[in-house]
């Protein structure tokens, strides 16, 4: 799964001199919390709403007029900060062609809920955020799909994977998707999780026996979330 197919090709930006409140109000426009900063077309920071709110009081840029009329001197002072006084220049960046899991790496290395995605001339071709990461790992999942998850510790050889599988499909189940992990690159077991279809509530018990006589079962939970 690509950055590409979960970024948000739209990607609403402002120039560097563009002013704080001018700013605040274009994320409440475009219900944004975040924008790239632009100096002539080139990156050269990101603004977030976290940002606009520790420059400034909320009561200047909560559009509300009423409020703006008690303090009008911040207010026409705000007007004048441009948001390039405040933008976070150290900007982390993802390609496009680069996979869900590496941006999802990269934002909770660098404590960040989204990020811009750029080319291989750094021009922006979008912005990813956590939100967009939750939707590629909801689908990756498969829980739409499969009903029943099993979660196994296997021993780190070949076949075992299938093995327990195969037993699933003999029971009548589907196969929506199977992860795996190891706690180690030597480790001689590894969890893995395999969610499927297609299998009846009183088969349950019967298809537990039989992959505890192949695996270790970790559980076996049935859950169903509306779409």
């Amino acid at each position: 799964m690509l950055v590409r197919e979960y970024m948000s090709a739209n990607v609403i930006s402002a120039d560097e001199d563009t002013s704080i409140i001018k700013a605040a109000e274009l994320m409440k426009k475009n219900k944004i919390c975040r924008f790239p900063v632009l100096r002539n077309g080139e990156l050269v920071g990101i603004v977030t709403d976290r940002d606009i709110r520790s420059a400034a009081p909320s009561q200047v840029v909560s559009f509300d007029q009423q409020e703006r009329k008690l303090l009008p001197e911040l207010y026409d002072y705000l007007a004048q900060i441009n948001v390039k006084v405040m933008m976070s220049r150290d900007v982390i960046t993802i390609e496009p062609e680069q996979s869900i899991m590496a941006a999802a790496a990269l934002m909770l290395r660098y404590h960040i809920s989204g990020m811009p995605v750029v080319d291989s001339m750094e021009k922006i071709v979008g912005i990813i955020t956590e939100s967009d990461i939750f939707k590629a790992l909801v689908a990756l999942s498969g829980i739409y799909q499969g009903e029943t998850l099993f979660g196994f510790e296997l021993e780190n050889r070949p076949g075992v994977i299938k093995n327990v599988a195969d037993t699933i499909r003999e029971h009548g189940g589907r196969i929506v998707s199977i992860f795996s992990s190891s706690t180690s690159g030597e480790a001689q077991s590894r969890h893995v999780y395999i969610r499927a279809s297609h299998l009846p509530s009183e088969s349950l018990e019967a298809l537990k026996k039989d992959l505890e006589k192949k695996a270790t079962v970790l559980y076996m939970i049935r859950e169903h979330v509306d779409t």
